[in-house]
């Protein structure tokens, strides 16, 4: 049995209270996690459907698909396509990190109709940001291979990901 969001969250330290503080001059609460070298990376909440640990035994791995996808998930009853997420962007895999001190984490997101899993090893917090302070990816200001995942970087370095992008690139795998 899966644990959980609530589980989840106090794992990962996850202040309760961002939860009911009223946002204000346009911050919008992004969640933080760790890509590879990377430092933070966020993604808006309200993008995100669930939160959940996987149980790496219970991916079925599909032939012929790009090395950064782990494979299909069983997820409410459907399938779940899990996206190694650090791998896609050019980092190692969760399989190079071995043995992991915990079950990864996937973040559900929904892009149309189409539901995948972004997994990484962990997750930092709740973060308030204004997305207006937003600077653009462009090449030089990220690396190449980061580009076209991201919306774009706050001045304090952590990137913005564009989940649209991410299914876009693997639905055309």
């Amino acid at each position: 049995m899966l644990p959980s969001l609530d589980s989840v969250l106090t794992t990962a330290h996850l202040a309760p209270s961002i939860f009911d503080t009223p946002t204000q001059n346009n911050r919008q609460r992004l969640l933080s996690f760790p890509i590879g070298k990377y430092r933070n990376s966020l993604i808006p909440l309200e993008q995100i459907t669930e939160i959940l640990r996987v149980n790496l035994d219970e991916i079925l791995s599909v032939p012929e698909t790009p090395s950064s996808v782990l494979g299909a998930y069983n997820w409410r009853g459907d399938m779940l396509w899990l996206i190694d997420l650090e791998h896609l962007i050019g980092g190692e895999s969760l399989f190079e990190d071995e043995p992991l001190s915990q079950q990864p984490i996937a973040i559900v997101l929904q892009v149309d109709n189409y539901y995948f899993g972004l997994v990484v090893k962990s997750m930092n917090e709740i973060e308030l940001h204004d997305l207006k302070a937003l600077l653009p990816a462009k090449p030089g200001s990220l690396p190449a291979h980061l580009l076209p995942f991201v919306t774009g970087y706050l001045p304090n370095s952590s990137t913005v990901l564009n989940p649209k992008a991410i299914a876009q690139f693997f639905l055309q795998a």
